[in-house]
């Protein structure tokens, strides 16, 4: 078994990753840190044994994160945190030696993702570091990559529709962190790059990637700022051309989907069916996220993180979505 603290006490940390550790065959949780005592002490009143609690308020002596880091008995830590102090958190981990599964995105921007990976590659056999993205280990999209692989032929066009409406009684947008984001992008970063994550996903089981993008951003709804809203026109490295739109800010309007269209047929995905050519598939929804976890934990036997947990596969999501952010009707680019 992996000694494993879980780093963050926040929603997703209760709903989705303590679940998931409490599932791993492999997995031992030994330890919950949080910025606060209070939200530590609520996680780990949910925990299906007890764990050890570290905090930073109030201070006490051998509650802190670097106290819970010197552990020896704890091999691996996943970081569950606001997206702006997730990169300072993966470094003191990673020079503890411990193993890291990271939240999407890898961080806020290109330019600060671009710095954290070039210094953890710059290390000389440093632990594994894996960058969460559940969407990529979700039942409906494993099986839509799949049936993209299966029904071949050349990518004609594809799309990505993301609509709907963030309101004011959401449990994620009443996260501080989320209301006033000091980040690019608002919901536009931390929800649409899984979108962009499902989207390459499609299109890479066609053998294509795109290359660059011209789009347009907009703020609907104005507490959702910075913006809220883009639509874009995507073409890939052979020349094809989709479109994407993704929107919260859409209150009469909610649907996700993701088409690929080839001369072979057509693969339509939403998290809860798949369509190739017409023919059906129904799912039940699921986040993903634990097998996501147990991908993970069964990675750190070799000391190999799988290839859809890499840092530069996150990365390519986020310069994705920088791109779109950033391109205001012009071609950009993505590297």
């Amino acid at each position: 078994m992996v000694g494993i603290a879980l780093l963050g006490a926040g929603i997703f940390a209760r709903e989705e990753h303590l679940p998931a550790i409490e599932a791993a065959e492999n997995l031992n949780l030994l330890a919950i840190y949080s910025r606060s005592q209070k939200s530590v002490d609520a996680l780990a009143s949910q925990a299906k044994s007890p764990v050890d609690k570290y905090y930073d308020s109030p201070s006490e002596s051998g509650k802190s994160l670097d106290d819970l880091l010197a552990r020896s008995d704890i091999e691996a830590v996943i970081v569950v945190l606001p997206i702006n102090n997730q990169p300072e958190v993966i470094r003191k981990a990673i020079a503890a030696g411990k193993h890291v599964l990271s939240e999407k995105p890898v961080a806020k921007d290109v330019a600060t993702a671009k710095e954290l990976i070039g210094w953890y590659r710059s290390l000389s056999s440093p632990p594994v570091w894996a960058v969460a993205e559940n969407f990529r280990y979700t039942e409906s999209l494993v099986q839509a990559a799949k049936a993209v692989k299966e029904l071949g032929g050349k990518v004609v066009t594809f799309h990505l529709k993301k609509y709907g409406y963030v309101k004011e009684t959401d449990k994620y947008y009443n996260t501080e962190w989320r209301k006033v984001p000091g980040y690019q992008g608002g919901f536009l970063l931390d929800g649409g790059v899984h979108f962009i994550a499902g989207l390459r996903l499609l299109l890479g089981a066609a053998g294509e990637q795109v290359s660059q993008v011209a789009s347009f951003a907009s703020l609907l709804v104005e507490r959702l700022g910075p913006v809220d809203t883009v639509h874009a026109v995507a073409t890939t490295k052979s020349g094809v051309s989709g479109t994407i739109t993704m929107t919260f800010g859409t209150e009469h309007k909610s649907g996700l989907e993701v088409e690929v269209v080839t001369t072979n047929g057509t693969v339509t995905w939403s998290q809860e069916e798949v369509t190739v050519s017409e023919k059906s598939q129904k799912f039940d929804y699921s986040s993903g996220v634990k097998a996501e976890v147990a991908v993970f934990a069964k990675s750190l036997e070799s000391k190999t993180p799988d290839p859809l947990q890499t840092p530069e596969e996150a990365f390519e999501d986020l310069q994705f979505l920088e791109a779109l952010l950033e391109s205001k009707g012009q071609v950009k680019a993505i590297a």
